[in-house]
């Protein structure tokens, strides 16, 4: 059985279309797409409303999910980083994570045919 790798990617809003896109080009067929909350290096941020100051500990995010065998990872991850770099806090993350198996519920199909 091929390898199977999932990827999880988290990054600011505002990079998501520019992200869906470049992965199509590499042949990135399916994702998960999440609106998340998190905070990392940035610990949110203060403003004012009303006259009154406040601090947003969570910021949102995008979480891009995509499950790899044929596409390389390496690609994958090469892509996302020249997207969604900026040089400034809040880039984001990529997570990679070993996967056990596929299952397709319709079908029963397993592994490799069934992403």
């Amino acid at each position: 059985m091929a390898e199977i790798t999932k990827i999880e990617i988290i990054t600011r809003q505002s990079k998501f279309e520019n992200l869906k896109d470049a992965l199509n080009e590499i042949g990135i067929t399916g994702m998960t797409v999440s609106q998340v909350l998190g905070c990392g290096l940035q610990k949110g941020k203060t403003e004012v409303y009303r006259g009154s100051e406040y601090t947003i500990d969570l910021l949102p995010k995008t979480k891009v999910e995509v499950v790899v065998s044929e596409v390389p990872v390496e690609k994958v991850t090469e892509t996302a980083r020249k997207v969604l770099n900026t040089g400034q806090i809040g880039d984001g993350k990529i997570f990679i994570y070993p996967v056990q198996n596929v299952i397709r519920v319709r079908t029963g199909e397993e592994g490799y045919n069934a992403l």
